[in-house]
């Protein structure tokens, strides 16, 4: 699958190709910044790939445990939910779901939303 090729290769960000031009400069803007994107519909392609993924990563060791809220901003993040999104839905501030986010990405021993979300997979912890 193109997707997960692309994430294997570094990718941080994937659109479909009717995305508006706001959503495109929105995702740039995002990626540019150090975060990732991926929408809720690339997401389930994603999953639909993972079935045959043979893992890649250094270490397949549980991670340490998440707090109750990492674990719903976790799940929220593998929705292909935006730190933004997250925080509206949450009523919190960006700026905690980013802590929370950075808490998670340390405890998974990973750089990035994408591998988090890959390895929790791999490991079935979602």
């Amino acid at each position: 699958d193109l997707v997960l090729a692309g994430i294997k290769a570094g990718a941080k960000g994937f659109l479909l190709k009717d995305v508006s031009l706001e959503e495109l400069v929105g995702a740039v803007k995002t990626v540019a910044g150090g975060g990732s994107m991926i929408k809720p519909a690339v997401s389930q392609r994603l999953l639909k790939g993972l079935e045959n993924l043979q893992t890649d990563f250094s270490s397949l060791d549980r991670p340490d445990p998440l707090t109750e809220r990492e674990t719903e901003i976790f799940r929220l993040m593998a929705g292909g939910y935006s730190n933004k999104e997250i925080a509206n839905s949450l009523g919190v501030a960006e700026g905690t779901v980013k802590n929370h986010v950075s808490n998670i990405l340390s405890k998974m021993g990973v750089r990035d939303r994408t591998r988090a979300v890959l390895k929790a997979f791999e490991m079935k912890l979602l």
